[in-house]
């Protein structure tokens, strides 16, 4: 990442990506599968309201850290797990973005199954601690190879712009980095002319300041705003209830918000797993706010949230697995739409509110000015997971970006404009409808993100 590249050979090489990667993208998008859309505050194949139901894929975890997706034979190996699930999508938490991943693709979108993507890894991530050094040209660029390979896919769902960078009071200072990343993504998608996937935030399982960082990544204009919000909850434990759990205020806190949201971790496992969560979660109770969810987690890794053991090419199932199996089993989707808000709209920026909510100002970084050709010429090369990362390297921002900041041209030119995008959620309109709703950690962290607070992480 940090090699001396002649200046002709760099521009003549970013400027070929675009055309490069458009070719790439024609050949890899001849599947079956229909793309997810946004239709205001829901996921959509087609004309049809889609749920999650996925599991979180990582075999390895942060102590190995590996490609799944670029393990063609453990990949359909396990594609055969998740079709007996009953599965339409997976998370993925980190890949190589070197690496060639058309054969797993190709295979998960002929089982019909989706890929919600993690673009961080470990060295190439937001630190909460020092966003503002972290937030560089060389992570984005990093970032934005990760989408150019992945946008070409029809199963690729969605792409999550930081996963708990955000786990208490004092880290949310780092609130307006991971909207200024989440911002320029979506930038990226659009000035490439990359198929537009959906791109948000996974937060934390705290109740610190969850509403305040879903209304924070809703307001102001559409350029600025996610295409959704989900967020990890463990407060579901067997035996349990929709009211016990506190599901029934999260629901009422989350009427009315403007984009889909749903669950990027859950699965209690401080008693037996039943999995009785699962009724509540695809019932109407829910589906006209949330759109399903990912368990934690397929692959065990010795935290005991395993639904498989892997060893070698063994892969063994366990009692969590069969419970799991049988909850989706006999929980169908509602019928109809879900009782979803069709026009979606915007959130009021929550105002600071030391020691939890600690955001001064709605105002975002500008894009680091080094960063800025990406949005037009392509990512250029991948470096993958063999790359210096970015933590403490390249330019960081200088400026403040003006309202209209996600905007190609305004953030290539330094200028501001108003944006719209082919979601259908963030652009309900360039001055839409503000909703205000009322306010109301589980696992083992990598001990990489303990120290660097990455956005990256395993559990």
């Amino acid at each position: 990442m940090k090699g001396t590249v002649a200046s002709m050979a760099t521009a003549i090489t970013l400027g070929a990506s675009t055309v490069l990667g458009a070719a790439t993208n024609l050949q890899a998008r001849d599947s079956k599968i229909t793309p997810i859309k946004v239709k205001g505050n829901a996921f959509f194949k087609g004309d049809d309201r889609f749920y999650i139901r996925g599991v979180d894929y990582q075999p390895g975890g942060s102590s190995d850290l590996a490609d799944p997706i670029a393990d063609a034979k453990g990949c359909k190996r396990d594609i055969e797990n998740f079709k007996e699930l009953g599965l339409n999508t997976i998370r993925v938490y980190s890949v190589d973005n070197s690496a060639d991943h058309d054969e797993c693709m190709n295979a998960l979108a002929e089982a019909g199954i989706y890929l919600v993507l993690d673009v961080n890894t470990p060295d190439y991530s937001l630190n909460r601690k020092d966003p503002e050094i972290s937030y560089n040209d060389v992570y984005l660029q990093y970032i934005f190879s990760t989408m150019e390979k992945f946008a070409k896919y029809d199963n690729t769902l969605a792409f999550f712009s930081g996963n708990e960078v955000i786990n208490d009071g004092p880290s949310s200072k780092a609130a307006p980095y991971v909207k200024a990343v989440t911002r320029d993504m979506r930038s990226f998608l659009r000035g490439n002319k990359l198929r537009e996937v959906p791109v948000g935030y996974s937060a934390a399982d705290v109740d610190t300041n969850r509403l305040e960082m879903a209304e924070y990544m809703n307001c102001g204009s559409d350029d600025e705003r996610s295409d959704f919000f989900a967020f990890n909850d463990y407060s579901w434990c067997d035996p349990s209830s929709f009211e016990k759990s506190g599901w029934d205020q999260k629901v009422k806190n989350f009427t009315g918000y403007g984009l889909p949201l749903f669950l990027s971790e859950y699965g209690c496992n401080t008693n037996t797993r039943k999995w009785e969560e699962v009724e509540a979660l695809y019932s109407e109770k829910m589906t006209p706010v949330y759109s399903g969810g990912l368990v934690y987690e397929y692959s065990e890794g010795g935290n005991d949230y395993g639904l498989v053991k892997i060893s070698g090419d063994d892969v063994k199932t366990n009692k969590d697995y069969d419970a799991l199996k049988t909850a989706f089993k006999k929980t169908d989707n509602p019928s109809g739409n879900g009782k979803y808000n069709s026009t979606g709209g915007a959130s009021g920026c929550p105002v600071q509110s030391k020691p939890n909510w600690d955001v001064s100002s709605d105002s975002l970084p500008a894009i680091p000015s080094p960063a800025k050709k990406y949005l037009t010429q392509g990512a250029g090369k991948a470096v993958g997971f063999s790359g210096d990362g970015s933590q403490n390297s390249g330019t960081r921002s200088t400026s403040t970006a003006t309202q209209g900041s996600g905007d190609v041209a305004a953030a290539t030119s330094g200028g501001s404009a108003a944006s719209s995008t082919s979601s259908e959620g963030a652009a309900a309109g360039l001055k839409p409808m503000q909703f205000g709703f009322a306010p109301a950690a589980v696992g083992l962290v990598s001990i990489m993100s303990a120290v660097f607070g990455a956005s990256f992480i395993l559990l």
